[in-house]
């Protein structure tokens, strides 16, 4: 199938969302080529305001439209979005618990060769910790087109975090749900749980450990907040491993969300948590820095194995 960006697909359905929605009013930060909201502004220019590199006061904007019930997108790149302007969201969007969506690009280690400064690894774990947000993680283009939309329909503010490059499309026969896990393959031999990018590289791995005889199971957890502890449970008492595989730091992020489940609930599954490992990223291409971090399908793979052993 063709491959399309996350933030290509936001683009085109908020533009729609747009046409059905005059309530709908998008900011950004100076990217908006870049993040694809320039689809809507080029057809709803009276909706759209650029605030210039000046990611706090947008927020700021979000906030008050949210106030005179207008539902605001912002969006810029993941690692502006977050830890630039964390300090507003905290006390201007999540403490009054304004209806405000945030959807950041340029997420990750994908991000590539913008190297560091521009790759957010820890933008879940500040956005998971902030009461009354919801956390969502597309796996592809056509998730993130659903997620957009069911975005717009939740009540609340949303950090829907999307990527750089064009990936392929691997989730085809599931509606997206918000908190609701996807099981995207059946196994009882061990359980890879994932989201976003890293979705397609599980299925690969799960794909070449089948052709050794091991059946397993992968999970996109799409939504890290809430999140679909049942679903974590589950896999935990049918199947003998569990990881988690993440585009993000260890800490904080996926890994840890399901951690603190597997945790409080007293499970003695074998866990791995694969991601970047306490450290900034660095410039290459994405697949050469999946595969130096661990987190290509046979990176993913072996981890597995290793830990079934």
């Amino acid at each position: 199938m063709e491959k399309i960006a996350t933030r290509d697909a936001y683009g085109q359905v908020l533009a729609e969302l747009g046409a059905e929605h005059s309530e709908i009013y998008v900011l950004d930060a100076d990217l908006s080529c870049s993040t694809k909201t320039n689809i809507f502004a080029a057809r709803f220019p009276e909706r759209f305001f650029n605030l210039g590199v000046a990611e706090q006061n947008m927020i700021g904007w979000a906030a008050g439209l949210a106030t005179c019930g207008k539902v605001p997108f912002a969006s810029t790149f993941a690692v502006f979005a977050t830890a630039r302007a964390y300090d507003q969201l905290r006390n201007s969007v999540a403490f009054p618990s304004l209806n405000v969506k945030l959807v950041a690009s340029h997420s990750g280690l994908s991000v590539g060769a913008d190297g560091a400064s521009h790759q957010a690894i820890e933008d879940l774990s500040l956005m998971r910790t902030l009461p009354n947000f919801t956390v969502v993680v597309p796996a592809d283009g056509p998730q993130a087109a659903e997620a957009t939309r069911a975005v717009y329909a939740h009540r609340g503010p949303v950090y829907l975090r999307l990527g750089r490059p064009k990936v392929e499309t691997v989730v085809t026969d599931q509606p997206f749900v918000l908190g609701r896990a996807q099981s995207l393959r059946s196994g009882s031999d061990a359980t890879i749980v994932a989201c976003g990018t890293l979705v397609r590289e599980a299925l690969l791995a799960a794909e070449r450990l089948g052709r050794e005889g091991l059946k397993i199971r992968v999970l996109n957890l799409h939504t890290l907040k809430p999140l679909d502890a049942e679903a974590i449970l589950q896999a935990a008492r049918e199947t003998r491993a569990l990881l988690c595989a993440e585009e993000h730091s260890i800490i904080g992020g996926l890994g840890s969300a399901v951690a603190e489940v597997l945790a409080e609930a007293g499970s003695g599954i074998p866990f791995r948590r694969l991601g970047v490992n306490d450290m900034f990223g660095e410039s290459g291409e994405p697949e050469e820095l999946f595969r130096k971090f661990g987190l290509d399908a046979d990176s993913v793979a072996a981890a597995l194995k290793s830990l079934l052993s």
